[in-house]
């Protein structure tokens, strides 16, 4: 029987190998991922002599990431007047979006 506990991770990701156990921190499970960008795809399991003897197998595969699309849209904008420490006014734009905010002239 493998070794579990010179292995133990502390994370789990979301396995490309149906061959291998699942790589999963104490409980979680098989399809679980700490990764929030992960997202899980079930496939069939074709386990392999090393998952076989531990008894468990990866079952699920990470669904490819696509790049986002560029928007042809407008950026969302606010603007608004604010006072610096030092007294000046100055126009502050911030991106609605991203919650970035600079200082404009």
């Amino acid at each position: 029987m493998a070794d579990s506990k010179s292995t133990t991770p502390t994370k789990t990701t979301l396995d490309t190998s149906v061959a291998k156990p699942s790589t999963t921190a104490p409980g979680d499970g098989p399809a679980d991922t700490t990764d929030p960008t992960e997202i899980a795809q079930s496939v069939p399991a074709t386990p392999g002599t090393e998952a076989l003897a531990v008894g468990t197998v990866n079952a699920v595969k990470p669904v490819p990431k696509t790049a986002a699309k560029k928007s042809d849209a407008e950026a969302r904008t606010e603007r608004y007047k604010a006072t610096k420490p030092d007294g000046t006014e100055v126009t502050v734009e911030r991106d609605i979006d991203t919650g970035k905010s600079q200082i404009v002239d």
